[in-house]
C-alpha cells in the first residue's frame, strides 16, 4: 500500500483446493498456522469427527489457545461419540481444550425439521453458509459454539478452521459471537476454502 494510493487495500493470497475433502488438510493446517503467527491470533478452533485432525492441529498451533470441536454426541446414533476417547484424554492431558457440544446450526430447529417436516431458522442459515462451502459454515459454527462456552472472546479475532465431511480444507480469520449475537460475527479473512463445490 503507498500512501497516495487511491483505495487504501491489502493483498493476501488464499488458498483455492480444486475438490473439497480431507486431502487438503495438512495444507490447510500450515497455512493457517503461518496466518495466525503472521497476525499474532492465540485462539485457534479446528473441527475434528475422530480426533485424527485434532492430533495433526497439536503439532501446528504449539504455544495457541487450540480448542478442538467435536460432533455433539448422538450426531450419528443414540448415545454414540465419535470423537475417540483415548484422544480426547491424550489432548485433555496437554491442556487442549476439546469442546463437545449442541450444534449452533442444527439443536432442537434440526429435532422440528425431524419431526414435523419443517426446515426452521438455524437450519436455513446453515445452507445459506454452505453457498460458501461446507467447511465454512462449520468454521462460523464452531465460532459461536466456543463462544458459548467461554473458549474465546467476542472481542479479538481468532482462527477457524473447519472441513467438508472428515479432515479440514477451509480457514476463516474471524471476530466470534456467541449464538444469541450471530450476526455480530465477522469473517475478516479467508485464508483457505475449496473453489469447487459439488452439487
Amino acid at each position: 500500500m503507498t500512501e497516495d494510493s487511491k483505495y487504501k487495500l491489502i493483498e493476501k493470497s488464499c488458498l483455492y483446493f480444486l475438490t473439497p475433502g480431507p486431502h487438503n488438510t495438512l495444507m490447510t493446517l500450515e497455512k493457517a498456522a503461518q496466518r495466525a503467527d503472521e497476525l499474532e491470533i492465540a485462539d485457534i478452533l479446528v473441527s475434528s469427527t475422530s480426533g485424527r485432525t485434532a492430533l495433526e492441529a497439536v503439532e501446528y498451533f504449539k504455544g495457541k489457545n487450540l480448542v478442538i470441536v467435536t460432533h455433539s454426541t448422538g450426531f450419528t446414533g443414540p448415545d454414540y461419540q465419535e470423537f475417540s476417547g483415548k484422544i480426547r484424554k491424550e489432548l485433555v492431558n496437554k491442556g487442549i481444550k476439546v469442546l463437545t457440544c449442541q450444534h449452533a446450526l442444527g439443536g432442537v430447529g434440526r429435532a422440528v425439521r425431524k419431526k414435523l417436516g419443517t426446515y426452521q431458522l438455524e437450519e436455513i442459515i446453515a445452507y445459506t453458509l454452505r453457498l460458501f462451502g461446507e467447511g465454512t459454515k462449520v468454521a462460523i459454527e464452531m465460532a459461536m459454539m466456543a463462544a458459548d462456552a467461554g473458549l474465546v472472546s467476542s472481542q479479538k479475532p481468532c482462527l477457524s478452521i473447519g472441513g467438508t465431511g472428515r479432515g479440514v480444507d477451509t480457514a476463516l480469520v474471524l471476530i466470534p459471537a456467541p449464538a444469541q449475537n450471530f450476526f455480530d460475527i465477522r469473517i475478516l479473512e479467508i485464508v483457505a476454502k475449496p473453489h469447487f463445490w459439488p452439487k
